[in-house]
């Protein structure tokens, strides 16, 4: 769907997740999760799955994920988080930190305070 359009018949459930890396293995992260971040984008109830860096600590990184709400239990039982919930905690020093929403519609709305013409 396009940034402007809503049909709030559908929902997502978004995530905003915040990993914080082990020193040694920060620069190396997004290849350490390239398996588990390209089978997860590969999902059908996918919406978006995107990892940055923080600009203020080079040890953590955020990721922002969304799912169609009737895909959740599809993506936590898969075999790729699975292998992931095995693998990735040994990169990291502290559990992620973790805050999700189920919200209508399943698309980017405009920032109309920075509306761009």
């Amino acid at each position: 769907m396009g940034a402007t359009t809503t049909n709030l018949e559908v929902a997502m459930i978004f995530i905003c997740v915040k990993w914080t890396v082990k020193p040694e293995y920060a620069d190396d992260w997004i290849e350490l999760t390239r398996p588990f971040t390209e089978a997860t984008r590969a999902e059908p109830g996918n919406l978006f799955f995107e990892w940055s860096r923080s600009v203020e600590d080079p040890n953590q990184y955020v990721l922002i994920e969304a799912f169609r709400e009737d895909a959740a239990e599809a993506h936590v039982t898969s075999d790729h988080f699975r292998a992931a919930q095995a693998e990735l905690p040994q990169y990291l020093p502290v559990t992620p930190r973790v805050r999700n929403v189920v919200m209508p519609g399943d698309h980017w709305d405009e920032l109309g305070e920075f509306r761009v013409d």
